[in-house]
């Protein structure tokens, strides 16, 4: 899924949970310090979401995939190796340690 994908899905969450707090708040009152953690807590992620959304496009547009290069499966010219050492083993005329 896209960023802009999960933050809607998010957002829907979201609003079914402040519906959910709003109904829990009708049959409990809104009164006591718990109710009012709750209704803070769902405030505070409201918030954190709709900032999150701000920053979104910044996000995606910085995990935009680099263009592919192609590679081909022609065999290199040996002749490009012919001035190297064998990887790991050291150089031909010394020994290893």
């Amino acid at each position: 899924m896209s960023v802009h994908d999960e933050l809607t899905s998010v957002q829907r969450c979201l609003d079914d949970l402040i519906r959910s707090v709003g109904r829990l708040e009708k049959e409990m009152g809104s009164g006591g310090l718990e109710m009012r953690r709750v209704r803070a807590d769902t405030n505070h992620l409201r918030e954190s979401v709709a900032l999150l959304r701000e920053t979104a496009p910044a996000v995606a547009a910085a995990q935009k995939r680099p263009d592919l290069v192609t590679i081909s499966d022609t065999p290199y010219d040996p002749s490009l190796w012919v001035d190297t050492d064998d990887e790991g083993l050291g150089a031909r005329d010394r020994r290893a340690p």
